[in-house]
């Protein structure tokens, strides 16, 4: 109910903001959170959506790291950014304020993290992780590093003193492939990339094993230049919430963005992202 009255406020500020946007390209792009290949193959078919939806091209350009899209949304080379909760939260003080979340996915409301760890390893709970490796996704990333270490300190687990070694992969599928390989011992990753790894064979479970999910929390989400035209950025957000997993138009899409259905975002919403990420020391 919350969302359904933000968004009839929204329409009416949007009435009388002026017209459609006089720019004839909408550029997305995402954090680099999976393979470059994989990630390309999940947009594709969105972008050929919102083209249909919206009249105008639409086009999606990978950057190398997650900082780099904090940067590109700050400095106008793009316009919407799929974002984690942090990477939303850092482009919005890196905008003083002039970027905000549209929409995101319905399960990104009760997001979760897996601690993953090789069979071997002796881990059965966060305590073992003492003396061991360890494995991070990105370091800006908000399920494959900040809450996990913001858990990891509330169960008073300090990274640069309890842990043998601890690294970062770069990415949650990498992530999984080090724990699986036995480059480290464990690591943590997105819920919804583990799950899709396992659903497609894509990791040994003989070899790795879920130890612990975190408390929910709130995470991704399409995030917008605030000096975007405000007609467009309502009629983006009326694409994505029109999106309908009966329709088997648009099923592919959902799935491919392992979603079932997305819904407004709310600012308010990311307050606890920030609080962790300031009591984990990773913003300032």
């Amino acid at each position: 109910m919350r969302r359904g009255l933000c968004f009839l406020v929204w329409l009416v500020l949007v009435g009388v903001s002026g017209g459609v946007a006089a720019q004839g390209v909408l550029r997305l792009s995402a954090i680099p959170d999976e393979a470059p290949t994989e990630l390309l193959r999940k947009y594709q078919p969105l972008v050929r959506y919102l083209e249909k939806e919206l009249g105008m091209r639409v086009e999606f350009t990978p950057v190398i790291d997650y900082a780099a899209s904090v940067e590109a949304l700050a400095a106008g080379k793009v316009d919407m950014v799929w974002y984690g909760g942090f990477t939303h939260v850092q482009a919005r003080h890196r905008t003083g304020g002039k970027a905000f979340a549209v929409v995101m996915r319905a399960a990104d409301l009760n997001f979760h993290s897996k601690f993953i760890a090789h069979v071997d390893a002796g881990i059965e709970r966060l305590e073992d992780l003492k003396g061991k490796t360890f494995a991070f996704g990105s370091v800006g990333s908000t399920s494959g590093h900040l809450m996990p270490r913001y858990f990891l300190l509330q169960a008073g687990i300090v990274p640069e003193r309890d842990f043998r070694r601890f690294s970062f992969s770069g990415a949650h599928d990498a992530t999984a492939k080090w724990v699986e390989s036995g480059k480290v011992d464990a690591g943590a990753l997105n819920e919804a990339v583990w799950d899709k790894l396992v659903r497609e064979g894509k990791v040994d479970t003989t070899k790795v094993k879920v130890f612990w999910t975190t408390p929910p929390y709130v995470d991704y989400n399409w995030t917008v230049r605030a000096d975007l035209d405000r007609l467009l950025v309502s009629r983006i957000a009326r694409a994505f919430l029109n999106l309908d997993y009966h329709n088997p138009e648009h099923r592919p899409i959902l799935e491919l963005q392992r979603a079932k259905a997305y819904v407004l975002a709310v600012e308010d919403d990311f307050a606890g992202i920030e609080a962790a990420a300031r009591a984990a020391g990773l913003l300032k």
